[in-house]
């Protein structure tokens, strides 16, 4: 049996005891640990109960990382172990992209920093303190001074990777549009109401115009997962080493692949305190070489499973 199946299941055992809502889940699916021979049979949790539910295994907690929600529930993580969260994002960042303190990172995160407890704003907080240190650092609405550090470090040939929100790399690649050679620009996600909602390709094609880069990378997060995936390009995303992903039967999401295509399915080995198997809101697709793509997300009438924990 491979290493992370091994964990996985052994973990799965320990969430069935000590994690009251998840195993309440597990019996209504009529689901124990001596059922369960492979990862492919675990539970795993609509992600939805994040909204309504506390869901962890220890009642200690560090600290609550919130969604931005859409004006109704917000998703709440009760995080008993920030260590477990900065070892994650840590080693996730260098299976992808190296040290840190290698770059200068520049962070464009608006609707995230209205938000202080944002998961996200946290570990971007963290890869900046470790990065080189003039110009890294959050930029909010002050766009003359990011357009300055930009020119200057692509001047230098200085490594730079700038993240950012979708609405806000648009707005400010339209405002000062650049050639740049040494930055990594990546995009954490969708307009978040800001702007009109763009497919993928169509808001990779307007970046790389705006910012003269030959790709745009992608970071694969949730408020619920303390695990990254990251894209270099072209919307093929890859997780990091405590994170595996697998496609659900839109119709019978007891139905588990390895590839195909349906709704996202989460193993999280770093989410030890809380719930490591989650059934996402995001339709996608995964292939065999352990890729994936999102596609896009479910309405709220096709999310099947949820209904199990209304009570």
């Amino acid at each position: 049996m491979k290493v992370f199946e091994k964990n996985a299941l052994n973990l799965f055992a320990n969430q069935y005891a000590t994690n009251t809502v998840y195993r309440s889940f597990c019996d209504l699916m009529n689901i124990s640990p001596t059922d369960v021979h492979t990862i492919k049979e675990i539970p795993f949790l609509p992600i939805s109960l994040f909204k309504s539910h506390r869901i962890n295994c220890k009642e200690d907690t560090e600290i609550i990382f919130e969604s931005s929600g859409t004006g109704g529930p917000i998703s709440r993580h009760y995080v008993a172990s920030l260590d477990l969260y900065n070892t994650s994002f840590n080693e996730g960042f260098r299976e992808f992209y190296g040290a840190p303190t290698d770059y200068h990172i520049l962070a464009l995160l608006p609707s995230y920093l209205e938000r202080p407890n944002a998961s996200l704003v946290y570990m971007c907080r963290d890869l900046i303190r470790q990065a080189k240190p003039k110009y890294s650092g959050f930029y909010l609405n002050n766009f003359d001074e990011l357009h300055a550090a930009l020119q200057e470090l692509n001047k230098k040939k200085e490594p730079t990777l700038l993240i950012g929100v979708s609405f806000a790399l648009l707005d400010f690649c339209e405002a000062y549009p650049l050639e740049l050679q040494h930055t990594i620009i990546m995009e954490t996600g969708g307009m978040k109401g800001r702007r009109k909602e763009l497919i993928r390709e169509e808001l990779h094609a307007l970046l790389k115009k705006g910012f003269g880069v030959a790709n745009i990378h992608s970071e694969y997060g949730m408020t619920e997962l303390l695990s990254q995936a990251y894209s270099k390009g072209n919307g093929s995303f890859k997780s990091s080493s405590s994170m595996r992903v697998f496609i659900r039967d839109v119709n019978d999401p007891k139905n588990i692949s390895e590839t195909g295509a349906g709704g996202l399915n989460i193993i999280d080995l770093s989410n030890k305190n809380s719930c490591a198997f989650i059934a996402t809101q995001d339709l996608g697709k995964c292939y065999a070489d352990g890729t994936f793509e999102v596609l896009g997300r479910f309405d709220a009438s096709d999310v099947r499973g949820c209904s199990l924990m209304t009570a």
